[in-house]
């Protein structure tokens, strides 16, 4: 460092063309001790005090050139000790590596079910060792049951292998009945599924055939027919085809027959927009028959639930709500007071054998009507005695001049039929 600073003074005193001791300016060197501060002036007896241009630039020049020295000195120490600390460090790791490296080597040699090497290659030679010893040691447990087969004890770990073995039969063959109860269950539904469309098949050809039936009717007359409903269902009926006019009497007739218990239902019932009971024949439950005119109710002395042929007749007339009963020509029973001075109401619906909740439909089973029906007229007056008496007699034929019976007039719905019928000849076989 000393050198360098010496030399520097040197060859800047060259080039300014001036030497020590000639005319004019003049330089002095003055010896600077080892470790001292050279930005401070160094305080000597023999120093020359100078304040020219070129004493400064001089001074400045070497203050940082002095500067640039020690921080290069700085830097290639602090580089020196990284440089250390890193092959301290790399050293270190190439230890640490050569340790696992051993480590690890000594772990693959040892044939155990730990981890597995991660070369594939020793992956399938340590997987094919494990299975061969297990095939050994079954071997060896087959090799123990042949030797055991004299009726000496078995060894507890085959007793344990047989247990096992047994468990699985049996688990294998649970699995195998719950697959057939399955299989079983499937084939029921296919069955019943199978039954279901047979069954709508055949519904669908009777009611095809009753339709022809209906078509190709060959009855003598046109009201030798009858209506059967069979069973106590809300779906079994026949409906008039035509309806009524305004009136303010009627006289309604028909023979019936019926062994129904209790109560033989709903003979007809004829209902109007806000008024489902505007025209009801029913006996229901215990109750004996009822005539129901504008759901006013009056009770009728008629009894017909023998299981033979009935002629019924039933008149009312809006004048004081009178009212008439015959059963089999003969008048039973009479009152009054009957929705009097009520007109029955026009467009409505008239249903054998079921009462109307609402206007041609809504039925309820407990109230239809079981047996058969035939000869259903209907008259806007209050028939003669002897006409009743005369129609239930066979002596006469009225049609009645608002519903005729007859075949044209008539349908049937839900398994109810239509067939041919001869009403004398059967009440004479009857009695």
């Amino acid at each position: 460092m000393r050198v360098l600073f010496v030399a520097l003074l040197l060859v800047y005193a060259s080039g300014s063309g001036k030497v020590a001791g000639a005319k004019g300016s003049r330089f002095v060197c003055t010896a600077v001790p080892a470790g001292a501060d050279l930005s401070c002036p160094v305080e000597t007896t023999n120093r020359v005090q100078s304040t020219s241009p070129q004493e400064e630039e001089l001074r400045n020049t070497i203050i940082q050139l002095r500067e640039t020295i020690l921080q290069q000195k700085e830097t290639i120490v602090s580089q020196q000790g990284t440089i250390k600390e890193l092959n301290s460090k790399l050293a270190r790791c190439e230890a640490e590596a050569k340790s696992r490296g051993s480590a690890r080597r000594k772990d693959y040699s040892k044939n155990t079910m730990g981890d597995l090497p991660r070369d594939p290659t020793e992956t399938v030679e340590q997987l094919g060792k494990t299975m061969q010893s297990l095939k050994d040691r079954l071997g060896n447990l087959e090799q123990q049951l042949r030797t055991n087969t004299s009726g000496g004890p078995f060894p507890s770990e085959l007793r344990d292998l047989l247990k096992r073995r047994l468990s699985d039969l049996e688990s294998q063959l649970l699995t195998r009945v719950a697959e057939l109860e399955d299989e079983k269950s499937q084939l029921y539904n296919e069955t019943t599924a199978h039954r279901q469309r047979t069954e709508n098949t055949l519904n669908s050809l009777l009611e095809r055939i009753t339709e022809l039936e209906k078509s190709n009717n060959a009855f003598k007359s046109p009201e030798d027919f009858k209506v059967s409903l069979p069973l106590r269902t809300n779906y079994l009926y026949g409906r008039i085809k035509k309806s009524l006019p305004e009136m303010y009497a009627f006289t309604v007739c028909m023979w019936l027959k019926s062994s129904a218990s209790p109560g033989i239902g709903t003979p007809f019932s004829y209902g109007v927009p806000g008024q489902a009971n505007e025209i009801v024949l029913i006996e229901w439950g215990n109750s004996p028959m009822e005539l129901l005119v504008n759901d006013k109710v009056a009770q009728l002395p008629l009894s017909v639930s023998d299981g033979r042929w009935h002629h019924i007749c039933i008149t009312w007339t809006t004048r004081d709500g009178f009212w008439e009963a015959y059963q089999d020509g003969e008048r039973l029973g009479t009152g009054e007071n009957l929705a009097p001075w009520h007109p029955i109401k026009p467009g409505g619906v008239i249903i054998l054998g079921q009462e109307q909740d609402i206007v041609g439909g809504r039925f309820d089973a407990t109230q239809a009507f079981v047996g058969e029906l035939s000869h259903f007229n209907m008259w806007d007056r209050v028939l003669r005695p002897i006409d009743i008496s005369a129609m239930a007699n066979c002596s006469a034929y009225m049609p009645g001049n608002v519903v005729p019976w007859v075949d044209a007039n008539v349908e049937v719905f839900g398994g109810a039929t239509k067939a041919a019928l001869e009403i004398c000849e059967d009440r004479l076989f009857d009695s």
